[in-house]
């Protein structure tokens, strides 16, 4: 089929929503009992036919936000390179949490402030831990896998530094409230 077509050709499948939040909550041991200070956070998403459910921990930290861990459950499809898969996934939380933690563009007498990565900052490596995909088999036709992990993920994090602190945050970036 043209996935260009409209959305009603292909309708959202809620059982393969149900099964990547089942999946990702199995994974990331969702329930268990966690440390004081930490908080669990969850999201779904469907995009470009591609099914995410991400969980993150948060731990808080001398009044800053650390991620713990990051575990995304994915159904796309009849995957065909698991590894790619697994990369574009990892690069998802780290765009995401980029987004989340820094990203602003701001204008000043009509230009874009920002003009490179010394003042538009990204999220570096040594800011994540290990970074978990779950590939939920399927025979379904295969799917897009560049984007669809970065919308959950912002609203995962969130979710968990309220479980982890009790404040609710929804204006990005983070880096405003001085948690980051």
């Amino acid at each position: 089929g043209n996935y260009g077509e409209s959305i009603e050709t292909y309708p959202a499948e809620t059982a393969r929503l149900k099964n990547v939040i089942e999946r990702v909550c199995k994974e990331a041991d969702w329930g268990r009992e966690l440390p004081k200070g930490h908080g669990l956070g969850i999201s779904a998403h469907r995009s470009f036919l591609t099914y995410v459910a991400t969980v993150v921990e948060v731990a808080e930290v001398d009044g800053k936000i650390k991620i713990v861990s990051i575990h995304s459950a994915v159904d796309l499809g009849k995957v065909l390179n698991p590894d790619r898969v697994r990369s574009q996934m990892e690069g998802a939380a780290i765009f995401a949490t980029s987004l989340a933690f820094y990203g602003e563009i701001t204008c000043k007498n009509g230009a874009v402030e920002q003009s490179n990565f010394h003042d538009y900052p990204m999220a570096r490596i040594n800011e994540f831990p290990e970074i978990h995909t779950h590939i939920v088999e399927s025979d379904a036709l295969p799917t897009g896998i560049g984007e669809p992990g970065v919308p959950p993920f912002a609203p995962a994090l969130c979710n968990a530094i309220f479980a982890a602190t009790g404040k609710r945050y929804r204006d990005l970036p983070l880096k405003q409230f001085g948690i980051i």
